[in-house]
């Protein structure tokens, strides 16, 4: 029987072509036939709140209403958190602190969201950090703790040093390459940990960067981002068409076993196992 455990990771302004010259453990995965690789288009505006919230809800900006960063306010609609939640599933994320006001608690209060363990939350074990700096490398720490002390069956991981390396030393700089080459280091270490645990991963981005240090619009190298599947009911390949990245949070529900929201729509992904 399939694990239905998972783990998503979502590299926070890391570009699809920077992800797949630099992501060498993951194109390694995907070379020997363990791992599935898309392209994904992101929603407009390509900037991070409103792609958190098009990620953990499958709903556009126009119909969540969540447009800027400066959205500061709960999700109105039922996120993969509240989902799994609903079905008796247990949730962790170890994350920027804008998904904790997306789906826990809106305005984050640092002195008291920084670390939440509530069962009636949809996210009920996280810890939350809010220095963009914060290091990539004690961020997944923080969810391999997650992982081993509640045995969570959804874990969001969100890192944002690719994110903060590009805003300052743009996608065309040796900077930028070196924190995607990073993140790669530290996926090779922990994914097998967390596989041999019988996890599926799913990693992703929100969106991508541009030579200016600059996204938000709609050229492709801030909208087309990578997905990497590790999963048994998904076919392991290399696929070369863009997925809407409203298929994500549908994804992440079939893959967890539990049925999609209203507002989701229907599932079309390539390589689904049936």
């Amino acid at each position: 029987m399939p694990s239905s455990k998972l783990v998503m990771i979502t590299l926070d302004g890391c570009r699809y072509d920077t992800a797949v010259e630099e992501l060498g453990y993951l194109e390694h995965l995907t070379e020997k036939g363990l791992a599935a690789r898309y392209p994904v288009m992101s929603e407009l505006p390509s900037n991070s709140r409103p792609l958190y919230e098009v990620l953990l809800t499958g709903t556009s900006p126009c119909e969540n209403g969540i447009v800027t960063n400066l959205s500061v306010r709960l999700s109105e609609k039922e996120s993969i958190f509240h989902l799994a939640r609903g079905r008796g599933l247990t949730t962790a994320a170890a994350a920027y602190h804008w998904v904790s006001e997306l789906y826990n608690r809106a305005p984050f209060v640092f002195h008291e969201d920084r670390v939440q363990n509530d069962e009636r939350k949809a996210i009920q074990h996280g810890m939350f950090y809010f220095e963009d700096q914060y290091p990539d490398s004690h961020l997944f720490l923080d969810a391999h703790y997650l992982l081993k002390t509640y045995q969570p069956d959804f874990l969001y991981v969100h890192s944002m040093n690719i994110d903060d390396t590009g805003h300052k030393f743009t996608s065309d700089s040796k900077e930028y390459r070196q924190s995607v080459d990073k993140a790669d280091l530290i996926l090779a270490e922990i994914l097998p940990v967390w596989v041999k645990a019988g996890y599926q991963i799913v990693v992703t981005a929100d969106h991508g960067m541009d030579e200016y240090g600059h996204h938000g619009g709609t050229r492709e190298g801030v909208r087309r981002v990578p997905l990497y599947t590790i999963s048994d009911q998904v076919e392991a390949r290399v696929n070369d068409e863009d997925v809407p990245q409203l298929m994500i949070a549908p994804l992440i529900c079939r893959l967890l076993g539990i049925a999609p929201s209203v507002d989701m729509k229907p599932l079309e992904f390539p390589g689904l196992r049936e």
